[in-house]
């Protein structure tokens, strides 16, 4: 697979008519240059202040961000836009944080939308950050973040299947809401392992359904509204799919159940989220009648 020219391809969708005025925005915002301007990395990614526009550049800023709906991973404070995304991203990155440490480490975010993570994952000072997202919103939301920021991150519309073909390999991979849009898990989790350096990592975070047995739940249509929702396995399930791809020293970091404080609308994300998602009489439920939204986040080690 010539990766070079899977790039060429991709980036052509830049001109397609629903895509190319978003592009054309972006572009706008790009020719506002400012030296020096305050990044601070919190839950809140925060770039720049007000006061640091012209009016005529601030209203740029803002016809950009709003081109730019739906923002799905974030917050980000953008010259005092607070940009709400649909998801408090880093509930996540937070219950993640005191299991990796990337200083040094060739990382890589598959499924990496926006690149909120690996904003995030700069203060850990890895020695090199790629993301993974073959989706071209997500993509210009980073260029338009990034423009501001200046960090090195390398994004790529590449998706899971490119990674074993990649320039280089990693030491760590995290894949984060991704396994259950797979139709095959385990040769999606292969690809993960023929990516990685020796003793490489990954955490994995995926839907998953109570229970001993392994087993997974095969949606019929949709999952929570959700069309293309494959399987949802049982933590046994898993790790035994974590197995089969060449993974050893499972450890599951810890389960959660989706709750609106993480997942909700908001006018920069889509009009509907989780509270349309699940059955109204019965919280515990999807709207289809499946198990409502269960994530377990699980890291494990590349075989040698």
């Amino acid at each position: 697979m010539n990766i070079d020219e899977l790039r060429k391809k991709k980036t052509q969708c830049l001109k397609w008519k629903n895509i190319q005025p978003w592009y054309e925005q972006l572009l706008k915002a790009k020719e506002i240059n400012i030296d020096n301007l305050e990044v601070t990395l919190d839950d809140w990614i925060k770039i720049g202040k007000r006061e640091d526009l012209s009016d005529e550049q601030y209203q740029i800023i803002m016809d950009t961000a709003k081109i730019l709906i739906p923002w799905r991973k974030g917050p980000f404070d953008l010259f005092d836009i607070k940009i709400d995304s649909e998801w408090q991203s880093f509930i996540k990155y937070n219950l993640l944080r005191p299991h990796f440490n990337l200083k040094d480490k060739i990382v890589a975010d598959v499924g990496c939308n926006n690149a909120y993570y690996m904003f995030k994952m700069l203060e850990d000072k890895p020695k090199r950050l790629t993301g993974f997202d073959p989706a071209p919103l997500p993509m210009l939301q980073f260029e338009f973040m990034n423009h501001f920021i200046k960090s090195d991150i390398v994004y790529e519309m590449l998706g899971v299947e490119h990674l074993e073909f990649y320039d280089h390999k990693f030491d760590f991979i995290f894949m984060l809401g991704v396994l259950y849009h797979r139709p095959d898990p385990v040769g999606t989790l292969k690809s993960l392992s023929r990516a990685l350096n020796k003793n490489g990592e990954v955490i994995i975070d995926t839907f998953m359904i109570d229970g001993e047995d392994e087993i997974a739940l095969t949606p019929n249509g949709r999952y929570s509204k959700i069309p293309n929702i494959y399987f949802v396995p049982t933590i046994s399930a898993l790790k035994n799919w974590l197995s089969r791809a060449g993974f050893v020293d499972m450890e599951v970091l810890t389960t959660t159940t989706t709750d609106s404080e993480e997942q909700r609308k908001t006018p920069w994300s889509f009009d509907q989220s989780l509270e349309d998602f699940l059955d109204p009489n019965d919280r515990s439920k999807t709207v289809e009648g499946y198990p409502a939204p269960k994530r377990v986040y699980i890291k494990a080690r590349k075989k040698n």
